[in-house]
């Protein structure tokens, strides 16, 4: 499989460069993670800043924290605001500060993985930091990654940050409570990305609301069955 940091829209081509060798490096950083976590389901989240991540991250944590035991790695250039806000849920979670970087490298990834209760661990998200452009690039060790289009955005996100949804097998079109009262075409967006990676999945959800949320956690307990191979607890 070509690893995501290799991974371009058709009719490009990359030339060698100091960023490539630097990709490179990740690469091998992220098959680390692989292996230490070859029974853990690890999640990319990524999107453009406020588009709903982390109260995803809370509404995901309330439906699933009594069937799986999850944990949650908040990036960001600064603060720890959202990691506090995930474990008022009552779930897991560490920050990264990046210290300015625009995103998260999977070295900080190992890094962080030393302080956090790894042991019998059946769900990590990764909360990347809020950017379409260079997440992209770099290979967490997750199994899938999954990319939020708030409806605030604008539907015509996809073709302007193809890599993104190239390397992404799930989008999630958020906020749809506020749906009605924008110029934001779901099946639009949906076009767009499909152009792009016609294997992407598309949920629309609301986390004020509950839309969708139901589809998508049952789409992460199936991911979770897979990568496990065990039956997951149901109500």
């Amino acid at each position: 499989m070509t690893p995501k940091s290799n991974r371009m829209p058709t009719g490009s081509v990359q030339c060698d460069n100091t960023t490539l060798h630097l990709l490179k490096a990740n690469d091998f950083v992220a098959k680390a993670i692989r292996e230490k976590l070859k029974d853990t389901l690890v999640i990319n989240v990524c999107s453009s800043p406020g588009s709903g991540k982390t109260t995803l991250m809370q509404e995901t944590g309330k439906r699933l924290k009594d069937k799986i035991k999850m944990a949650v790695l908040v990036g960001d250039p600064e603060t720890e605001r959202d990691a506090i806000r995930i474990r008022e849920a009552g779930i897991d979670s560490l920050q990264i500060v990046t210290g300015g970087m625009c995103h998260i490298e999977a070295q900080m990834v190992l890094q962080a993985l030393e302080y956090m209760d790894l042991d019998g661990l059946d769900l990590l998200f990764i909360e990347n930091v809020g950017n379409l452009v260079c997440p992209a690039a770099f290979d967490l060790g997750e199994d899938f990654r999954v990319t939020l289009i708030a409806c605030t955005e604008g539907d015509d996100k996809p073709k302007k940050y193809p890599r993104m949804f190239l390397t992404s097998e799930l989008m999630l079109v958020s906020k749809a409570d506020i749906l009605q009262y924008l110029p934001f075409s779901v099946e639009a967006v949906t076009q767009d990305a499909r152009d792009i990676n016609p294997d992407l999945e598309v949920i629309t959800i609301s986390s004020l609301n509950g839309q969708g949320l139901d589809e998508w956690c049952d789409w992460l307990l199936k991911k979770v069955e897979q990568k496990k191979g065990l039956e997951v607890v149901e109500n």
